[in-house]
């Protein structure tokens, strides 16, 4: 830590960035009033998968608390900063809390506040980049970042935020410098005071619960100041019993010292005051008065702690001083009463008291993660056919991994590498919607395969089950159950309940009667076994039990007997506001490419009896062969059926029975999932490549000249067929990234980064980043941020790649 001859950290050339502070013109704004839409002020989170999270924006604040699993806590506390001192030989010192968001109630008014338009910000998850210029003399960068690169499951969850602070002195005189970092002490804020939240229904039809957090409850919450060995700081915990519940645990604020660095803390200050008793010291002499008190807060009174890093650096030299944010909340609580552990407990207890080993695991081994996660950056960064855009895009909405809402429990003897999961988005707040997470779990599938396996493995254990709580349906207030026994759910649960136990969650439409879920799942198994390797036959066997049962479910909507299942005039499938009426492009396709990949799985399961007895069938394997004798009859009814009814010479037709005119962008979804797993073709390839290009320049170039990205559904010359629809006339981020893999499978790459690149475009030049939203409009709104499908475009590199990463 004391080298002297540093260069200051490489910012990839494609990070975003934008200059600290600025304004945003005219950001997106949400499309309905009871959405979400905490403004453009978004950066990337810092904290690892199901661990919490907190995000830091562009303006330098500290605003985003994920730190309850599932819930959602935008506000920015001022007394979470760091603050600068610089003093350049004999001249006045200067000093400034580094964000450009002063406090709007009137606290630490004391302070002196970060101007905007002096430096710039860069992201790319999980690593980020804060350069000030125009203000200090020294040149000064803070680059932070938190474990996470793929294939790591154990650092990946560390509930910990690095910041590594380079210093450099350009003048001819020495700058005696300060780092401070100041922590309000949240500790058991993060908790719904609600213990029994009441369900209500959105006036869009979804389901939502109460949430209030203790936000300000304070009371028994102390500071203690640490001097352990070279590490010092400040560690936050509260008064609590001896079980430990949601919301306890501590968290700390670290760094390092050495006979060329002094420490000066002050570990109990009144966060709600003018802050003087803070900057008295640190602006006139970059120091504090090193005074410690652990008296606990007393009822309607807020601490925070303090201290501060003062070096001096050499002319021409430079320093590297690292930050450490660190925080342990090992339980997540749904349901009063429901337990799970966090992931991290795993490696660091359960007691709810160790974030300061948190802190010591981080600077001990804080170079070696950075070091691995440049090792899995780089070759894709480096990749000259990859445009600048698109690797921006690949790396930043990898921010949802911990942003949204993430669950990931300790391990257990059934799940040893824990359960996981992540919100549909915070508007919809239940987890792993399994239609969005057709093209969505990309993500999590190619660099966290074994956590992707255990969802499906949820849902495979849900789908035999059911449940009779009857419920009212959002979309036209008919009474339905909540789940019918052989229904594959929609989403894995909400936070406020069970998840992993009960499903079905969202009460919008009667997902029992959905038509795409099965082939869903179906597909994503065979997807996972496939691409993952084709080696982990246990998986399958994991898998298979669900498997026909889905099928067999979804076969008893095929009322007229003719091998496909039709569609029922209500929205039935991801497209929810959307009729579809008798045999659809959509849910005909995947179900055709489901039984192609039910039948692969079947024909590697009679090869492979499973290692656990438990999951072998009594009539194996007679039983899965009669199994696959019945889906390829189905077949051979439903390919021909498929083309002859809905091809039109152009394009697949929406469905059989509306008379709609309409191109669906994403009519051949199950087409590209049997190309992308080497499954029987569900149509001619020529036809595919004739409705490809037609969606292209029908959603595409002719919906507002492709400036916004395709359109979910338009006529053949880019007009709505009704300009009162929703979903039609929205560009869904996941669906075109989805498509555009699609497309580069198709040898449409050149098309297909042109469509992208509209999407992203949209994202990131107009406040949207770090909370990418299922769907925007031409009129500049959005719906459903932090949304979980636009991962898919981890499908598009993964097509590039052929799926090797490479």
């Amino acid at each position: 830590m004391n080298a002297f001859q540093i260069s200051p950290p490489e910012i990839p050339a494609c990070a975003w960035q934008r200059a600290i502070g600025a304004e945003w013109e005219k950001p997106y704004t949400v499309r309905y009033a009871s959405n979400l839409d905490d403004g453009p002020w978004h950066g990337m989170p810092l904290g690892g998968l199901g661990a919490g999270c907190i995000g830091r924006s562009p303006r330098g604040d500290f605003n985003l608390w994920h730190l309850d699993g599932g819930e959602h806590v935008f506000q920015n506390i001022p007394a979470c900063q760091f603050s600068i001192f610089e003093q350049v030989g004999n001249e006045a010192p200067q000093a400034y809390a580094l964000s450009t968001e002063l406090p709007d109630d009137g606290t630490l008014s004391a302070w002196q506040w970060y101007p905007k338009n002096k430096g710039t910000y860069h992201a790319l998850y999980p690593r980020s980049w804060y350069q000030y210029d125009g203000v200090f003399q020294s040149e000064i960068t803070c680059e932070q970042f938190s474990p996470v690169w793929a294939g790591c499951y154990q650092e990946s969850s560390y509930p910990v935020g690095v910041f590594e602070w380079t210093v450099h002195n350009p003048t001819d005189k020495p700058i005696t410098m300060s780092i401070m970092l100041t922590w309000q002490n949240v500790v058991g804020w993060f908790t719904n005071a609600i213990k029994k939240p009441t369900v209500t229904v959105r006036d869009d039809g979804s389901p939502e619960y109460e949430y209030q957090p203790k936000w300000g409850d304070s009371e028994g919450c102390f500071n203690q100041w640490i001097n352990d060995n070279y590490r010092v700081g400040v560690l936050m915990g509260r008064d609590r019993g001896d079980q430990v519940q949601e919301g306890d645990g501590q968290i700390a604020i670290a760094s390092v010292t050495n006979a060329t660095m002094e420490a000066y803390y002050l570990s109990r200050w009144n966060p709600a005051g003018d802050g003087d008793e803070v900057w008295k010291f640190f602006s006139t002499q970059g120091m504090l008065p090193d005074q410690q008190d652990e008296t606990p807060a007393a009822a309607g009174e807020q601490v925070a702690g303090a201290f501060t890093i003062r070096f001096t650096v050499r002319p021409g030299r430079s320093r590297k001083i690292p930050f450490i944010l660190a925080w342990d909340f090992p339980v997540t609580e749904f349901a009063q009463g429901i337990n799970y552990f966090r992931r991290h407990t795993d490696f660091f207890g359960r007691t709810g008291n160790n974030a300061w080993t948190v802190i010591r695991t981080a600077l001990k081994h804080s170079d070696t993660w950075r070091e691995k996660i440049l090792a899995w950056q780089t070759p894709i960064l480096n990749r000259d056919d990859l445009p600048d855009w698109f690797k921006m895009a690949l790396f930043n909405e990898l921010y949802l991994l911990t942003d949204g809402g993430t669950l990931w429990s300790a391990g257990t003897e059934t799940d040893p590498i824990g359960q996981f999961g992540i919100l549909e988005c915070i508007d919809y707040r239940w987890y792993e919607s399994l239609d969005v997470r057709l093209y969505g779990s990309f993500a999590t599938m190619m660099l966290f395969p074994r956590l992707d396996k255990a969802i499906l493995e949820a849902f495979a254990r849900a789908i035999p089950t059911a449940d009779d709580t009857p419920r009212i349906i959002g979309y036209n207030q008919a009474p339905a159950i909540r789940k019918a026994g052989g229904a594959t759910p929609h989403d894995l649960g909400a936070p406020n309940e069970h998840p992993w136990e009960k499903s079905n969650y969202t009460s919008y439409q009667d997902c029992n009667q959905w038509k795409d879920l099965p082939s869903d799942f179906v597909l994503q198994v065979y997807r996972n076994y496939l691409l993952t390797g084709a080696k982990d036959v246990d998986f399958l066997w994991e898998c298979w039990g669900a498997i026909p049962i889905a099928l067999d479910y979804l076969k008893a909507f095929d009322l007229d007997g003719d091998g496909i299942p039709e569609n029922s005039g209500a929205p039935d499938q991801t497209f929810d506001d959307w009729q579809l009426r008798g045999i659809s492009a959509y849910c005909g396709a995947l179900w055709i490419a489901a039984l192609e990949a039910a039948i692969a799985i079947g024909v590697i399961l009679i090869d492979n009896p499973p290692n656990n007895p438990l999951l072998q069938p009594a009539d194996y394997p007679q039983g899965i062969t009669k199994h696959l004798e019945q889906y390829r009859d189905w077949l051979r009814q439903a390919r021909p059926l498929y083309q002859e009814t809905l091809w039109n010479g152009s394009f697949y037709r929406l469905d059989s029975e509306s008379g709609s005119d309409v191109v669906m962008a994403d009519q051949l979804c199950g087409q590209f999932y049997a190309q992308l797993l080497d499954l029987p073709d569900v149509v001619d390839r020529t036809h595919a490549e004739t409705a490809l290009r037609t969606v292209y320049e029908s959603c595409f170039k002719k919906f507002y000249d492709g400036k916004f990205g395709a359109a979910n559904g338009v006529l053949i010359d880019g007009s709505p067929e009704n300009p009162n629809a929703t979903h039609p006339l929205e560009v869904w981020t996941g669906i075109n990234f989805g498509l555009a893999a699609y497309m580069v499978s198709m040898g449409m790459k050149e098309e297909a980064f042109e469509m992208a690149e509209a999407v992203v475009k949209q994202i990131y030049d107009n406040g949207l980043q770090f909370r990418t939203p299922e769907a925007i409009t031409p009129v500049g709104t959005f719906r459903a941020c932090h949304y979980l499908r636009a991962l898919a475009i981890w499908g598009m590199y993964g097509v590039l790649t052929d799926f090797k990463g490479k």
